[in-house]
């Protein structure tokens, strides 16, 4: 007869083998034993190296192709196998914002993580002041101007936020920035949804956006990041308000 179960005692958390074979994967990559370009040996030597069924080391290969970090090909040619390849930008924002989705954060956290990327970021664009990310801004502000649905308005509200990180020059800023808007979208959907006035909630938005893209756009790094924090603040306030 087996014993019990002592009291306190929790039971043994099995991981799926094919997560195990991952994990050693990403242990070489962190190490810088693996880099990008380098090729992974076939199936069956990897399989052999890590103790590893075939079948849990083509699930690993799965998931790491899905998260765009290796691209595996059939044939007997120059480029089958499977290979550790840079991961776009565009994959890191997607999980990003997938994760960021789903993991149910407190709005005052993302509140705070948002003024933290956000003013650094609109420092920086101002210190910068590039003519080019200035002109795709000022696009952006012209297009609110128009007499916009809410659900118009929306993605126009992000594309400026995202613009502004973009301008700081900061590649990684502009993804992680890009990656907390989208994980928020319909949160501040559905703020704008809730306010009956939403003219005058639209204009208070468009006045902001504007205050903040003059101050970044004449070199003013302290207001502009004051002017943001400002904004991102109150809007989260009729956030919290409507909830």
């Amino acid at each position: 007869m087996a014993e019990p179960v002592r009291a306190g005692w929790q039971p043994v958390q099995r991981v799926p083998t094919y997560e195990l074979v991952i994990e050693r994967i990403e242990e070489q990559l962190l190490s810088g034993a693996l880099r990008a370009g380098d090729r992974l040996p076939a199936e069956r030597e990897l399989a052999a190296t890590l103790g590893a069924s075939r079948q849990a080391v083509r699930e690993a290969l799965r998931v790491l192709q899905a998260q765009g970090v290796v691209r595996s090909q059939q044939g007997t040619g120059p480029d089958a196998g499977t290979q550790i390849v840079p991961a776009p930008a565009h994959a890191l924002t997607r999980l990003l914002t997938i994760h960021l989705a789903v993991s149910s954060f407190p709005s005052e956290d993302v509140t705070e993580a948002r003024i933290v990327l956000e003013r650094a970021s609109v420092a920086a664009a101002a210190r910068r002041r590039d003519p080019a990310d200035l002109d795709r801004v000022d696009g952006l502000l012209t297009a609110m101007d128009a007499d916009l649905t809410r659900e118009e308005f929306g993605p126009l509200d992000t594309a400026f936020h995202v613009a502004i990180a973009e301008s700081s020059g900061n590649r990684l800023v502009g993804e992680l920035t890009t990656a907390l808007r989208e994980s928020i979208r319909g949160a501040l959907l559905s703020g704008m949804r809730a306010e009956q006035d939403w003219p005058a909630l639209r204009e208070r938005l468009r006045a902001e956006h504007r205050a903040i893209a003059e101050a970044v756009g004449e070199g003013r790094a302290e207001e502009a990041a004051a002017a943001m924090e400002d904004h991102i603040r109150a809007f989260h306030r009729r956030l919290a308000a409507e909830s």
